[in-house]
């Protein structure tokens, strides 16, 4: 019994983070985004449940905007009399912008965005009151996320509660002196890291690369009833060194082409349509692939990774748009992003290519040459097919339904 209530407090504590952020309806959010010249703008985010409490409305959870239409103004004045925001400057009045909504599974959010005014200049502390619902359910809890404060080192997320609303503490202060250029530098380089890792694409482009990294192809001639045959063949590399060069030549080439393209994407100099660009890539995993099986470049393996690392720039250049990065901060930004999605790919090759050596003299390797160049390719053109003609084929829904009805059978979900 003592185990069990000690295993049971131990799921608790790790849960705990994890049920103050998943958007339960009794729960309700101001996301914060806070930046150094631009002010500071947001978005409250309400259950629709809650706001069937709070008017005693009716509304369905899949509820519509054209349904939410009627009582929008309704629920900005709500809003407006039940959340304030003030400093040593003054009030700072909530300037309401447009309602949206946001999917989930237990009722729609529904979002109203806005900004703040008298932001001339950013306070060191900002006070915050915010009592929605509390009318109609003392129950209810209210955060305040920090979603955005690059100086702060706070890039899109979602888990940095900063304040926590209850109906006996409805009044807090937010302190935003915790700041300096190398907390957004840092932040920066992990989002650039992270970016790496969850690209698949980007990973299995790398893979592609350097498959043949430890193998050199070489071509045999000979003769078969006087008939003269001429084929190629792939023989392990005889050391760590040439095998690592070759490595080091692949990945400076993909830099560069992918660094270019970056910054002149991110400082508008040249911009691509993001689903051409998104189509190229899915693409180049295959070409990379198909060469390792036929050489397409004889002699200049870096070209591949060159040609189509331009491509990848500007996929990495959309993710960095997606941060809402200010102006001011932009050149900081890309090079700590860079530096990021540098020590990224560094870490993958660092894990995969040590394998690779130590497989190279075994026969299997070039069945894994071979056959893996292949299962790249139908990836690619999969991938591309989805991109280029805006589709979802189903296979990668199909697979994740049937990993977790895997997971489920062995009691692991």
């Amino acid at each position: 019994m003592k185990k069990l209530l000690l295993k049971s407090l131990f799921v608790l504590f790790l849960l705990a983070p994890m049920v103050c952020l998943a958007h339960f309806p009794n729960q309700s959010y101001i996301f914060l985004r806070v930046y150094e010249t631009n002010g500071i703008e947001g978005r409250f985010e309400i259950n629709v449940r809650e706001i069937n409490k709070v008017f005693d409305l009716n509304l369905r959870d899949n509820v519509t905007l054209e349904e939410l239409k009627p009582y929008e103004a309704q629920l900005r004045a709500y809003v407006l009399e039940h959340a304030s925001f003030s400093s040593k400057y003054g009030p700072h009045n909530i300037i309401l912008k447009n309602v949206d909504l946001f999917d989930f599974s237990q009722g729609k959010m529904v979002q109203v965005f806005f900004e703040l005014d008298n932001m001339d200049k950013l306070p060191e502390l900002l006070d915050v009151k915010y009592d929605v619902v509390y009318e109609k359910d003392d129950t209810h809890r209210g955060f305040l996320v920090t979603e955005y404060s690059w100086a702060a080192g706070v890039i899109n997320e979602e888990k940095n509660i900063s304040l926590f609303f209850t109906p006996d503490n409805a009044k807090q202060s937010l302190d935003l002196t915790d700041t300096s250029k190398w907390k957004g530098f840092v932040a920066m380089i992990k989002q650039g890291m992270w970016h790496i890792w969850i690209g698949i694409d980007h990973i299995l482009f790398l893979l592609a690369l350097i498959l043949p990294s430890v193998v050199r192809r070489i071509r045999r001639t000979g003769s078969e009833n006087s008939i003269e045959s001429k084929s190629n063949d792939w023989v392990p590399v005889k050391s760590f060194k040439d095998a690592f060069l070759y490595v080091i030549k692949i990945i400076t080439f993909f830099t560069i082409a992918h660094t270019i393209t970056l910054s002149l994407a991110s400082l508008e100099i040249v911009s691509l349509p993001s689903r051409l660009v998104e189509s190229i890539i899915a693409l180049s995993i295959g070409l990379a692939a198909y060469h390792n099986i036929r050489p397409i470049f004889k002699g200049k393996d870096w070209v591949i990774a060159f040609v189509f690392g331009l491509f990848h720039g500007f996929g990495f250049a959309s993710v960095l748009a997606d941060l809402g990065l200010s102006n001011e901060n932009l050149g900081i930004s890309l090079f700590g992003f860079n530096v990021g999605v540098e020590i990224g790919q560094l870490l993958i090759i660092a894990m995969m290519f040590p394998i690779l050596f130590l497989l190279r003299k075994r026969k299997i390797y070039k069945k894994i040459l071979f056959f893996g160049s292949i299962i790249l390719i139908i990836i690619s053109l999969y991938w591309g097919i989805e991109r280029i003609f805006d589709i979802n084929l189903g296979v990668e829904d199909l697979l994740r339904k049937i990993t977790i009805d895997i997971l489920n059978a062995l009691g692991l979900l």
